[in-house]
């Protein structure tokens, strides 16, 4: 049985690797999808190319799980030794754009999905299947959550986290600065230097201090991570750009960051989104004491996910590493994804077990 699920999930994921799903353009993958549980006699919703899928027995009197991750990728790296949709074939690997971010954690979910799917639980299991992650796209999870807030009381979002669980999960601000000055002819001293203005700046920035420290995540983290100025040579530049990149706290609102530093430096600011918030699961929620409860290790995460983008109380796990994300030749092992599927599965039982009394699910469905 357990051979079974295990080629039938390193199977799926293969498929699904070979189709391109870069963000915005999902609806191939999402087809795929959409037929391979009409196969299983399941029917998706779908709202845009984002895939939801609830259980047959589906009780409002019951707290909701969602099992949520996303379905696109990034572009491949110019450096792949093989098509990223045509990967080699291994015993060991999964090899493709996408297989560790995050497409071992899709099958994973479904994987446990199919598992549940028939069971009476004592709380109510949805799958939920989103998009445009990697680009903070408006049709992805920010879309789908507007449909699906009234429903989920609680979320796991399956990121590459080695099935560990991280618990806290930096925000991210991304500011775009422009410094201006005035052009001149360089020989001749003339104008005000742009350029100029902005490295000052930058230093201010990074000797700015954000007092308030996470007991979590300790404190915000700033990084100046682009600059752009210049036509010619000779030129003063009279504008100079570059670019903040801030991973935000719970201590501060992306908007609190943005109005500290603004007055501190010349340049003028804007921020490109302050919706791309920090989260932590709350303190004695089930979700922290069945990871506890199962031995998992806990962690902040130092990257963002569409778990800033619900509301409800959530941890991100899931199979594969971080540091593959995003780079040339990514790969998954297949006991990774096995590992995945069963570490849902036990993560899924043990939380149901923590649901046993009216009373209990009335503190959740409350909270």
């Amino acid at each position: 049985m357990k051979q079974g699920y295990i080629n039938h999930a390193t199977k799926l994921l293969r498929e699904l690797v070979a189709i391109k799903a870069y963000s915005g353009e999902e609806n191939l993958r999402s087809d795929y999808l959409v037929n391979f549980f009409h196969e299983k006699g399941i029917e998706a919703q779908r709202i845009g190319c984002n895939l939801v899928l609830r259980q047959p027995h589906h009780d409002s009197s019951k707290p909701t799980l969602m099992l949520n991750s996303h379905l696109d990728t990034v572009q491949p790296a110019s450096t792949y030794s093989f098509d990223p949709f045509n990967p080699p074939l291994s015993e060991k690997y999964i090899y493709g754009l996408g297989s560790n971010d995050a497409g071992a954690s899709v099958v994973a979910m479904i994987e446990a999905f199919l598992h549940f799917y028939d069971k009476e639980l004592s709380l109510n299991l949805m799958l939920a299947l989103s998009t445009e992650e990697e680009n903070s796209g408006s049709h992805g999870m920010r879309w789908l959550w507007q449909h699906l807030n009234d429903e989920v009381d609680m979320a796991i979002v399956g990121e590459p986290t080695g099935m560990r669980a991280a618990v806290a999960e930096r925000g991210l601000l991304v500011i775009d600065g422009e410094a201006t000055g005035v052009s001149g002819h360089a020989a001749r001293e003339e104008g005000v230097n742009a350029l100029y203005i902005a490295l000052e700046d930058i230093v201010t920035l990074r000797s700015i201090k954000f007092p308030k420290i996470s007991p979590v995540m300790g404190a915000v983290k700033l990084t100046v991570t682009q600059i752009a100025a210049g036509t010619q040579h000779n030129v003063v530049p009279d504008r100079c750009s570059f670019v903040v990149d801030i991973r935000p706290t719970e201590m501060y609102t992306n908007q609190e960051i943005l109005d500290l530093i603004q007055p501190a430096i010349k340049s003028r600011l804007q921020a490109r989104s302050l919706t791309n918030r920090s989260s932590a699961t709350p303190t004695g929620h089930p979700l922290l004491q069945c990871a506890t409860q199962l031995g998992i290790e806990t962690y902040t995460s130092p990257t963002t996910s569409d778990w800033m983008r619900i509301t409800c109380p959530a941890l991100k796990m899931g199979p594969g590493e971080s540091a593959r994300s995003h780079q040339a030749d990514e790969f998954v092992l297949i006991e990774e994804l096995e590992k995945g599927i069963e570490g849902y599965i036990a993560f899924i039982s043990q939380l149901t077990a923590e649901f046993t009394n009216d009373a209990q699910i009335e503190r959740i469905v409350e909270s």
